[in-house]
Formats: structure tokens, C-alpha cells, sequence
């Protein structure tokens, strides 16, 4: 049952941190394809469960999460837009454009064709919004490159964890050891 597999799959991230969708596969006696599909079942659906590319790669939930158990009798659906996907609106230059295909972040990054690009050079462009969490990493990760322009939740999301990050850097603090 998929309602199963998908919990289970959450459970197997929460207790091993890391895991490949190999791994995954084969803890859950399924196909990798499956697995794959799981795991955007449940990005879209507001896991913060994102990719790590490369040697020593695979899924992991962004550190700290924890599923809030809830009633049967709390439980609301969450509310949808009926019909297309929802979809963010960002300013991004021509480095951040080359760095989203590079890090194969907020992929397909489609750029706006009926707004001109403003005197830097910078576009207009739209990615598919699935996870909050998950696209402000992405984000997050092209740095001075790119702008939110819409939602304004996604916005004041990427703009708290530059915030926080910001902190850790000021004042040339020692680090932690």
C-alpha cells in the first residue's frame, strides 16, 4: 500500500539520515523508479526531503524535521489550487540561470518571454513550487544570483535563513568547534 511505503520511506530518512535510491529500493522491495516517485509524492505534499548529487549522495529530510503526529480528527486537506501547479516568480541574472542548470536546481527554470530584462541584465523566469523548504535551499544555493519575487511566503522564508546565515558570519565570530 503507497500510504504505507510512503511512511515508511519518511521513517527509513528520519533513523539512517542519508540514503541512496538503491537503498531505498531495496529496503522497501520496490524499483528505484518507484522510489523516485515516492519521494516527489511526498516533496509535493510539504516533506522537506531533497537530492545530494555525487559520491556519498542520496535523499535526506532537512535536518531537524520532525512530522507532526496529528488526530484523524485535526486533520485538514491541504489547500490546493484547482488545476495547474503552483509556480514561484524570480528575478535571476545570467550567472544564476547558468548555475540553476549547472546545481540542477529549480529545474525547469522557464524564463518570462513577455518581460524584458532590466538594465542589469537580470530576467524574469518561473520554477514549479513544490516544498517550501526545499526550493528556499535551492535558492538559497545561487546565492546573490537570484531574487523571490512571488510567493511572498517563499520570500520571507529565503530572506529568514539568509538572515540566520548572515548571523553566523557578522563580526568575524570564531568558529564553533
Amino acid at each position: 500500500m503507497r500510504a504505507g511505503r510512503l511512511l515508511n520511506l519518511v521513517l527509513i530518512l528520519q533513523q539512517r539520515g542519508r540514503a541512496t535510491a538503491a537503498e531505498l529500493a531495496d529496503r522497501l522491495e520496490v524499483t528505484e523508479r518507484t522510489v523516485m516517485r515516492d519521494i516527489e509524492a511526498l516533496s509535493g505534499a510539504g516533506v522537506p526531503v531533497y537530492a545530494i548529487r555525487g559520491p556519498g549522495g542520496g535523499f535526506q529530510l532537512l535536518e531537524g524535521y520532525q512530522p507532526a503526529p496529528i488526530s484523524p480528527a485535526d486533520w485538514q486537506p491541504r489547500e490546493r489550487r484547482p488545476g495547474r501547479a503552483r509556480r514561484a516568480t524570480v528575478r535571476i541574472s545570467v550567472e544564476g540561470r547558468r548555475l540553476a542548470a549547472l546545481l540542477s536546481r529549480l529545474q525547469p527554470l522557464r524564463v518570462k518571454r513577455d518581460v524584458p530584462a532590466d538594465e542589469d541584465g537580470w530576467l524574469q523566469a518561473t520554477f514549479r513550487l513544490e516544498s517550501l523548504e526545499g526550493v528556499a535551499i535551492d535558492v538559497l544555493a545561487l546565492g546573490a544570483d537570484i531574487e523571490v519575487l512571488e510567493p511572498p511566503e517563499l520570500r520571507e522564508l529565503v530572506a529568514d535563513r539568509a538572515r540566520r546565515t548572515a548571523r553566523l558570519y557578522r563580526d568575524g565570530a570564531a568558529p564553533r568547534s
